[in-house]
């Protein structure tokens, strides 16, 4: 009778595992490298060939904008990463690596009853949080980069778990591709795609950044020569598009995968990336700067309860977190700087900011409303406001119009406001600013486009 008892008892419980499963929706979140929110054809951008991400795109909810807060360091990927999975700004905590506790993105999947699985990049990454996954696989980031296939390895994996997963819990999916960083190599297929001497370059290209941004000779900005010029930064964006179409490519795997195992239907897809890339913008060719081109990242989400449609409300990367919690009924943790999107999603709020604030290390600040865009640069005492309604692309600095002296003030005490609210102690007037003024043949005798182009 006891081992009756025991045997009903177990059989309950694994129908209530079933009835778990049934009722909530898988999580495939797909998470790029260094990818502008500009390019997916779907999002206005015609010279880009990517048909899956375009499909998702139609499908789901677009944010149109969603940024990554910024980074205290050149390798803006680290601090991005980190808050995506904590939900947290940087100047929350100490170090490179946000803490691995029981309330990061995984440690609520799981305790919310998902099989929690990520696979992705290894350098510039949440080490201890991805730890915190049933299931965590790390890429050769410079294999995979240079392998012509990128994003294969991440697919092929991903599709042999999702033929042998538990079919008893729903699945928490977190895939960090390597690509489109740098170096793009794609197959020839997909470099054949493209007719280089027709591939456009961005409206703001500038041969040279206009001033001393504090971060003239990092890494990224040795990738091409100065001054910038219109054929080699057109190659660049050959590759980089070619690079995104093959990833395009692998990730259409994954969807017929899915519904291959016939997950698709109760399944949310999440594509974004950590941040945006300059790739001759306004000069510049990295992530270093907080112009929307370094900053504003692709934000899709789609699948059961989400409308489609697109929004205008200002977003955070690590908005994400909360997001998917309120989207499955995971439990979202108290203490978050993330705020769930659902409203939003749902139709009952235009938005869940009035405001955004970016920052990259102690040399550029940002703060942006639904219209228009401070950034400070302390160092070398220079501030730029540009009006994004009229001037998406930030060519137009309004900052020495007379008329905008008021707005002026007022977004830059709305800046203060947010460094406090977030512990942010670098200081938006210096004493002895540096002189704007820079020479790009002055740097540092060891910063060539050799060793930079090494991670």
């Amino acid at each position: 009778m006891k081992r009756l008892s025991l045997l009903l008892f177990s059989l309950a419980s694994l129908a209530a595992l079933v009835a778990f499963a049934a009722d909530k929706p898988h999580v495939v979140f797909l998470f790029t490298d260094d990818q502008r929110a500009d390019t997916i054809g779907a999002l206005g951008n015609s010279a880009c060939q990517t048909p899956h991400l375009d499909a998702l795109a139609r499908r789901g909810m677009v944010f149109r904008n969603a940024y990554c807060l910024g980074g205290n360091s050149p390798a803006v990927c680290l601090p991005s990463r980190n808050m995506l999975l904590s939900g947290r700004a940087y100047f929350r905590w100490q170090g490179p690596q946000a803490p691995a506790t029981d309330a990061t993105f995984p440690a609520v999947m799981k305790a919310a009853g998902y099989e929690t699985y990520h696979h992705g990049k290894r350098g510039n990454s949440a080490l201890a949080i991805q730890a915190q996954f049933d299931h965590s696989l790390y890429l050769d980031d410079q294999a995979d980069r240079t392998s012509g296939e990128p994003g294969k390895e991440i697919v092929d994996r991903a599709i042999e778990f999702l033929r042998t997963r538990d079919k008893t819990r729903p699945v928490f999916m977190y895939l960090a591709f390597a690509n489109p960083h740098d170096p793009r190599v794609a197959a020839e297929k997909y470099l054949a795609m493209y007719e280089r001497a027709k591939v456009p370059i961005p409206k703001n290209f500038l041969p040279l950044h206009p001033f001393n941004n504090g971060e003239q000779f990092v890494r990224d900005e040795l990738l091409a020569g100065f001054p910038r010029t219109e054929d080699e930064v057109r190659q660049h964006w050959h590759e980089y598009l070619a690079v995104t179409t093959a990833l395009d490519g692998h990730i259409g795997r994954l969807v017929a995968s899915l519904k291959e195992q016939g997950m698709y239907d109760n399944t949310l897809i999440v594509f974004s990336s950590d941040q945006g890339l300059a790739m001759g913008s306004h000069g510049l060719m990295g992530k270093q700067n907080l112009y929307d081109a370094g900053m504003k990242v692709p934000l899709v989400i789609a699948g059961p309860g989400v409308p489609q449609g697109e929004t205008a409300a200002l977003t955070y990367l690590l908005d994400v977190f909360p997001t998917i919690c309120d989207l499955v009924g995971a439990k979202i943790p108290a203490g978050l700087d993330g705020k769930s999107l659902k409203p939003v999603i749902d139709g009952n709020s235009a938005c869940v900011r009035e405001s955004l604030f970016c920052a990259y290390r102690d040399v550029q600040r940002a703060v942006r409303d639904e219209r228009y865009k401070l950034i400070r640069y302390p160092q070398v005492n220079v501030t730029q406001l540009f009006d994004l309604k009229s001037d998406p692309d930030e060519m137009r600095d309004l900052a020495g119009d007379s008329a905008q002296v008021k707005r002026i003030e007022d977004l830059t005490a709305k800046l203060a406001a947010w460094q406090k609210d977030l512990g942010d102690t670098a200081p938006l007037v210096v004493e002895h600013p540096a002189d704007p003024k820079w020479d790009p043949s002055q740097r540092p005798p060891a910063a060539t486009k050799k060793n930079a182009a090494k991670k």
